[in-house]
């Protein structure tokens, strides 16, 4: 009897491991106690790593790139997790719409996850354009947490050495896109942000 008690109580405590293991791994940002403590250690990019990576994906000189890397630090800090390198296309006649797609990188993972977004904005502009975006993702610890819909530009976008920043933020995840110049089309980017697994023609 006592061995048989022996062993129902070790199945019941393996059980609950795993059942904490799981519940772990699915831990999403709108979790309540999303982030937790360890995540303030999570690997984070350097200037130099971001520098490096965004003057390749956007084709600009590392001068440049360094000048928009030295300002989002000062706004947002020195620990973004990951990086969305990507391209998109935008237009606008008073109502704005955006639409792009690329990869995003976190430190601590190899292999790059594919994402969407779109958007919808009112502006003060009148036309289109295309352009290579470069963003920088804080407070993401998982993943699966980007897809989300992120509110319009918190305070103003502005220019950096020929680069437009903005930041876009929602449930502790801040986003600072860098587009190049002929992106800059600073009016559009007042709006909503939606992020996505796949395309989705709807902006919404």
């Amino acid at each position: 009897m006592h061995r048989r008690h022996l062993i129902q109580t070790g199945f019941a405590a393996a059980a609950t491991t795993a059942l904490g293991a799981c519940a772990s791994s699915a831990r999403q940002a709108n979790d309540p106690a999303y982030p937790i403590a360890s995540d303030s250690r999570a690997p984070a990019y350097t200037s130099d790593e971001l520098v490096a990576a965004g003057s390749r994906e956007l084709g600009i000189a590392a001068e440049a790139m360094g000048a928009a890397i030295e300002r989002i630090f000062a706004d947002q800090g020195d620990r973004p997790t990951a990086y969305i390198a990507g391209e998109e296309g935008a237009g606008a006649v008073g109502l704005g719409l955006r639409y792009g797609r690329g990869a995003l990188h976190m430190k601590d993972q190899s292999v790059s996850q594919e994402v969407f977004w779109q958007g919808i904005s009112i502006g003060w502009d009148v036309g289109g354009n295309a352009s290579r975006v470069f963003t920088l993702v804080y407070g993401l610890y998982n993943a699966d947490a980007i897809y989300r819909r992120y509110p319009g530009v918190e305070g103003s976008a502005y220019l950096i050495g020929g680069l437009g920043v903005n930041y876009q933020r929602a449930d502790g995840i801040v986003l600072a896109p860098v587009r190049t110049g002929v992106g800059l089309r600073l009016g559009a980017n007042v709006g909503t942000m939606a992020y996505s697994r796949q395309r989705n023609i709807v902006p919404f």
